[in-house]
């Protein structure tokens, strides 16, 4: 690969296109536009989850209420307990049923208690919910409008830069071009890096044989860090 120069070239006018780049990405606009972007995202599923739970929460209410009600009628076959008792009604199993209906109520006054609560935690958090929702939608517009704006600032900078990566990158055999920008994609950066000692810039040693290949302006790839390595 003899286009080592062509490519240092490309690299170090590429390296002011990623500055631009790293800094309209480290801008507070972009920050509360992602983080709005992430949120709305996500707020389908959330809603959705609260709305089975409400649910649920719903068909417990209406099994608890049934089975109130037919305790209720339980209860009023009592009413004429001592009718029942003078006919030859056995007390043992009313008192034992009576029992089982009393232990029973206490069960699902318990229940009750817990369903009222959770009851309270649900729409709390659907309260919550809808005003973050809100909240967020304001912002994904808002700050969606000022993104845009930080970019189109910059936009005259980039058109520049990738104009002159353009006319450097016709030196560049269009296989090697397509590998350095594929890489770039890839959020590899620098892509092309001096041999340090007999390491790459990731830590990775090279082999004589390979260090061999880099005389006389040769480059190799890492095969681990993927970057083109060349001798100073």
């Amino acid at each position: 690969m003899a286009v080592l120069k062509e490519l240092l070239a490309y690299q170090s006018v590429d390296g002011e296109l990623r500055k631009i780049e790293q800094e309209i990405a480290a801008s507070e606009e972009r920050k509360k536009f992602i983080q709005a972007k992430k949120f709305m995202e996500t707020a389908g599923e959330k809603l959705e989850a609260q709305d089975k739970r409400a649910q649920d929460l719903k068909a417990l209410f209406e099994k608890l209420t049934e089975e109130f009600e037919e305790i209720n009628k339980t209860i009023a076959e009592y009413a004429d307990l001592d009718e029942l008792v003078e006919n030859g009604g056995d007390i043992a199993f009313y008192k034992k049923s009576v029992q089982s209906l009393v232990d029973r109520l206490r069960a699902m006054k318990g229940e009750l208690s817990k369903l009222a609560a959770d009851i309270e935690a649900a729409s709390e958090e659907y309260k919550k919910m809808k005003k973050q929702t809100i909240s967020m939608q304001k912002q994904y517009k808002e700050y969606n409008e000022k993104f845009k704006e930080v970019k189109n600032s910059r936009a005259e900078e980039v058109k520049e830069i990738n104009a002159r990566l353009e006319k450097l990158g016709e030196k560049i055999p269009p296989e090697i071009l397509e590998r350095y920008k594929a890489k770039r994609r890839d959020k590899i950066f620098p892509v092309v890096v001096p041999l340090n000692g007999e390491f790459c810039i990731c830590g990775r040693d090279f082999p004589l044989a390979q260090q061999g290949r880099l005389s006389g302006g040769g480059v190799v790839e890492c095969e681990h860090c993927h970057r083109f390595i060349y001798k100073d």
